[in-house]
């Protein structure tokens, strides 16, 4: 559906997008994760023909970026982070105003109008100004406006930036409706809206991509230990490494914080091909030590955006 290759682009000296890979499936909901200025909107940007890559390649469906960017536009919609809407119109007469521009057939007008009223939750402001709605509904405004005329690939750049938790669930529900018939592509700094809502994930830092995958996959691949956190009572450490340190498995064991109120905390890494959590308690078991806390620590998407675009 969308094939990138070597996707560069700066902006006088500075390199903003540097030789991006990336391949996207039809139907497939895309979140481009990464911080601040690591070059997503760019990217995006590009995508749709708002920015001329400075080199590389952008190739949607049949056509190339350089040579076709209008059949381009004609396939996608574009919701940019500051949805553009006329603030002194009232949304039906807006969205009429977009049919028209889109060259919407004049009988299909109404009946698109209506279906993206009752999607995207806007038939209660219809005949309300743009400029006296909340936040959340000028979101919902901006949607109705991207799909108007039926894209194949939506783009949605920060869809909930700055939206209240009750926007964002209700934001997030519209696009997983959508993503059942559309290919999606969004960027996002809420990393639990990309776990919830994409079928894949892509980080980008630097104007690099430094992961790619589902979040599973990525979760498996961050690291090759585990690390299993265990409290104890009536325990000394030297006593508790030898114990602990003899099981096969584990690779070494050490202090997770300041002991309290005489309670010793603990970080023991493993190799994560073989769970020997068992083990552990079976060598605690056996002896006076009394087990306060025994869990295993699981990788979360934002351990691993933190490790990946951490600054050296």
């Amino acid at each position: 559906m969308i094939n990138v290759e070597s996707l560069t682009r700066y902006f006088g000296d500075i390199l903003a997008v540097d030789r991006i890979n990336l391949d996207i499936r039809k139907g497939e909901i895309v979140g481009l994760l990464g911080p601040n200025g690591a070059g997503k909107t760019t990217t995006l940007r590009m995508l749709t023909g708002f920015l001329r890559p400075t080199s590389g390649s952008i190739r949607i469906k049949d056509y190339g970026i350089r040579e076709h960017p209008l059949e381009i536009k004609k396939l996608l919609g574009y919701l940019p982070e500051s949805a553009p809407l006329y603030h002194d119109m009232i949304v039906y007469d807006y969205l009429h105003y977009v049919a028209d521009i889109r060259q919407i057939a004049k009988e299909k007008r109404l009946p698109r109008i209506r279906k993206m009223a009752d999607l995207c939750g806007l038939n209660e402001v219809m005949h309300r100004p743009i400029g006296e709605l909340s936040k959340g509904y000028k979101q919902r405004v901006g949607l109705a406006h991207s799909m108007l005329d039926d894209p194949e690939i939506l783009i949605l750049d920060e869809p909930t930036s700055g939206l209240d938790p009750n926007q964002i669930v209700e934001i997030r529900e519209i696009i997983k409706k959508i993503g059942k018939e559309k290919t999606i592509i969004l960027s996002t700094h809420i990393l639990s809206e990309a776990e919830a809502t994409c079928d894949r994930i892509v980080i980008i830092n630097q104007g690099k991509i430094v992961a790619d995958g589902t979040t599973e996959s990525l979760k498996q691949s961050d690291s090759g230990e585990c690390v299993v956190n265990v409290s104890l009572k009536n325990a000394d450490l030297e006593s508790v490494r030898k114990e602990l340190t003899s099981i096969d498995g584990v690779l070494s064991v050490g202090r997770a914080d300041d002991d309290g109120g005489g309670i010793l905390n603990l970080r023991i890494s493993c190799r994560s091909s073989a769970d020997i959590r068992g083990d552990i308690y079976r060598k605690i078991k056996g002896t006076d030590w009394i087990l306060l806390e025994f869990y295993r620590e699981t990788q979360t998407l934002e351990n691993i955006f933190r490790k990946l675009t951490r600054e050296n």
